[in-house]
């Protein structure tokens, strides 16, 4: 089977599987939090089952010898809308830093405001800087993993976006180590368009970055080891 054919296969498949899930799940809407976590884990797990099955892609966690666990801030390359999905596969108990456009898709809103996911208005300048830290805080309350893309959006590999202070204000004001990571996801998951092309998908946790760095330093270092990481990623 080409790798054409494949990925129109996945493509019709994860849809099927997304909403199948939507529906038979949304009785969990009324159900604690933790339930739809569980939800989208299930979820997530299954996508990676699919890549590997269909499209010959497989999916690795490398870096930390586990995933961080309890309450924890990550850093994340973010090239395709498959960096969402994956995290869930691994961390126990996330929440995404996500813009406020996307809550008003049906049932993907719905469960993200369930499970208490961080919406932004990327227009909301320092009034949205102040909301996400008392929203992250609020997040933190429990032993969650807060889940950020410091360039707000996807870009292309080997690409290197602008680094948005929203990660810079949680560093600061939440006083955790920060977890960065590197991806080559959009080489196999492009950003735009339905080919999934055949390979492996790493996401690698690098080493924390420990609280207390100036904003400059801190900004500087964040960039440079994620996009290092990142680039290394590509030449698999």
């Amino acid at each position: 089977m080409g790798v054409v054919l494949r990925s129109l296969v996945f493509v019709g498949v994860f849809y099927v599987w997304s909403a199948a899930l939507s529906i038979l799940f949304l009785p969990l809407l009324a159900c604690p939090r933790r339930w739809t976590s569980a939800v989208f884990t299930f979820w997530a797990h299954g996508v990676i089952l699919f890549l590997r099955l269909i499209c010959a892609i497989k999916v690795e966690f490398r870096g930390l010898p586990r995933p961080p666990a309890g309450r924890a801030l990550v850093a994340a390359k973010h090239q395709c809308m498959f960096d969402v999905f994956a995290q869930f596969a691994w961390l126990q108990d996330c929440c995404f830093v996500m813009r406020k456009e996307l809550m008003a898709i049906p049932f993907f809103g719905w469960y993200a405001r369930k499970a208490r996911m961080i919406v932004v208005d990327r227009e909301g300048g320092a009034d949205a800087l102040r909301r996400l830290v008392r929203d992250a805080r609020d997040r933190l309350g429990e032993p969650r993993q807060l889940v950020i893309f410091p360039e707000g959006h996807r870009g292309e590999p080997g690409q290197t976006g602008r680094y948005l202070p929203g990660v810079a204000g949680l560093y600061r004001e939440l006083g955790l180590p920060i977890h960065p990571v590197a991806t080559n996801s959009g080489v196999h998951w492009p950003a735009h368009g339905f080919i999934r092309k055949p390979g492996t998908i790493v996401f690698e946790y690098l080493e924390p970055i420990p609280p207390g760095l100036k904003r400059a330093d801190f900004m500087q270092r964040l960039e440079g080891e994620i996009e290092a990481a990142s680039n290394a990623l590509l030449e698999l």
